[in-house]
């Protein structure tokens, strides 16, 4: 690319904008002559602007980039809006999790987050993809007035090689991120200075009054949980997932804290990835081309690959740091306990590079964490109940976690992803259970939990050589040929055996310490939190779903 006006100062010099480029962003009524726009830097460039520019950036000793997202440090998801249009109205589920904004506010917002970036010195544009498989991937960019934001985006999403950015053309989607300038929570349909806002008609998503990167990562999810599903007949799901030496591929769900990222990297298999995928007619593919990873209490012994993935090129999210050596402090929550890293997936030695595979998935894990110490470790899911536990989303929430709370307490997001869904929770959970039954995937709930008491009252967790071992069998083919039992209440079916597993932990109610009358309280007091959250899906859910679920 031509490059003029270079300086002792300014080596680089400044190049002209591609034409491409500057007929999308005039579109979008940015001033050039204001602006210096940078696209698609490299990674040192972007190391460089962040520790000039950005208050809080600094590089470890690790080599990774330390950036800092402001006063927001998580998603702000009472901030998110779907703008109410004719294209998508019809299938957008509307509620708590999609709340309606109109066109015009949209408009007002979309003009605000343009003013702020024409005020900006420097402006950035990063070109990328989301989905591995050519047939489905979108094109999506970037707009940031952050290095920062820049980078992190470049690691997330999949980057084109050289000649896919000559060729890039238009994007099918873009990103205005004017997170440094509030909105203004006097306009109609604002409930703070934050907002989040995605418009399917104009293939646009504006962000004002927060810095967390979080927010675009996840604003691309949702775009995926509309896009595939409503005009590709492709399942978008929040799931990690890996593929055997036989190419047998497993989707693991699960919420935070239940297991999901440290049973899908394992040694004997291959990473798809770690966090959202699809799955279609020519197999399952990620839609990243990174990792965005818990950062609190890390260290090389607990997660050896997130570990060594800090490295350049990575970013560390809100982390702290000894001013002098520049070593990370992992244990400290100082700034927040949602510390977090960003880095390119082939940081990751077993990574499937591309990222997909054209096997239809063999096993399907929903893992949840029973804090209770009721669910059986390990149940094999028929079709209907598949459905019911993937709406139902079910963890434990940990007593003393927050002031109040003395005992587990229940947490429920439907399809493991609630904030991220757009349609109805029984629409994904039907083309879920559809593509099981053409492909004959099984279907399991693994339960890494507490057994013997709840945690509240000594229980001990399910030690994760047993859960390797389960996870082990279901691979092997082993564990769906051994013989079942009914567990009541819930009505699953459980192994009585299971190889290196001892048989009396498969059965909750035969480790119990309490009394048998204890148990069967807990088991129908936990059912009947079930039923009460699914309450809310009945009127789309078959009967045969619902008959699916705990009986009280």
């Amino acid at each position: 690319m031509l490059q003029v006006n270079k300086t002792n100062l300014h080596p680089d010099g400044v190049s002209p904008t591609p034409k491409d480029v500057e007929t999308h962003l005039g579109q979008a009524h940015i001033d050039y002559g204001k602006l210096t726009i940078q696209h698609n830097p490299s990674v040192p460039t972007l190391y460089e602007d962040a520790l000039v520019y950005e208050v809080g950036s600094a590089i470890t000793s690790a080599g990774a980039l330390v950036a800092s997202s402001g006063p927001k440090t998580g998603r702000s998801p009472k901030d998110k809006r779907i703008v109410d249009e004719p294209s998508s109205v019809d299938d957008v589920w509307w509620g708590p999790v999609n709340t309606k904004l109109s066109v015009e506010v949209w408009r007002i917002n979309r003009e605000r987050a343009i003013d702020y970036l024409n005020t900006r010195s420097r402006l950035y544009v990063i070109d990328a993809y989301a989905g591995w498989d050519p047939k489905y991937r979108i094109k999506v960019r970037i707009v940031c007035a952050r290095a920062y934001h820049a980078l992190f985006m470049r690691n997330m999403l999949i980057r084109p090689t050289p000649e896919e950015l000559k060729s890039f053309g238009h994007p099918d989607f873009t990103i205005y991120n004017a997170g440094g300038f509030p909105a203004n929570r006097y306009t109609h349909g604002m409930t703070s200075s934050t907002s989040v806002v995605i418009n399917f008609a104009d293939k646009e998503m504006v962000i004002l009054g927060t810095e967390y990167a979080g927010e675009m990562k996840k604003g691309v999810l949702t775009v995926m949980f509309y896009l595939m599903p409503v005009k590709h007949d492709v399942l978008t799901l929040h799931s990690s997932a890996n593929e055997g030496p036989n190419g047998d591929v497993t989707l693991f769900f699960g919420l935070s804290g239940t297991g999901k990222t440290t049973l899908s990297a394992d040694p004997a298999r291959k990473l798809i990835g770690d966090d959202e995928h699809c799955w279609s007619d020519r197999g399952v593919f990620n839609v990243e081309g990174g990792c965005y990873a818990k950062c609190i209490d890390l260290s090389p012994e607990k997660e050896p690959d997130i570990f060594n993935a800090i490295k350049f090129g990575s970013v560390l999210e809100n982390v702290v740091f000894d001013p002098v050596t520049r070593e990370v402090d992992y244990s400290d929550a100082t700034l927040t306990e949602n510390t977090r890293c960003a880095y390119p997936i082939e940081y990751i030695p077993n990574a499937k590079i591309p990222c997909l595979s054209e096997n239809q998935p063999t096993n399907i894990v929903l893992l949840t964490c029973d804090a209770r110490g009721v669910l059986p470790p390990i149940s094999m899911l028929t079709k209907e109940q598949v459905m019911y536990h993937f709406i139902s989303g079910y963890t434990s929430k940990m007593a003393g976690t927050e002031d109040g709370v003395t005992e587990p307490q229940a947490t429920f997001s439907a399809c493991f992803g609630q904030p991220f869904l757009v349609l109805h929770p029984m629409r994904y959970a039907q083309m879920l259970s559809d593509r099981m039954a053409k492909h004959k995937a099984r279907a399991w709930l693994l339960n890494t939990g507490w057994t013997g008491q709840s945690a509240a009252k000594g229980g001990s967790r399910c030690p994760l050589k047993y859960t390797r071992a389960i996870l082990d069998a279901i691979h092997s083919g082993e564990l769906a040929n051994v013989e079942f039992e009914r567990f009541g209440v819930f009505n699953l079916n459980i192994p009585k055996s299971c190889p290196n597993v001892p048989s009396e932990i498969l059965n909750p109610s035969k480790s119990w310490k309490g009394g048998i009358s204890e148990f069967s309280d807990e088991v129908r007091k936990l059912g009947g939190l079930f039923a009460e959250n699914f309450k809310k899906y009945e009127s789309g859910a078959t009967k045969e779903v619902i008959a699916a679920g705990p009986e009280i």
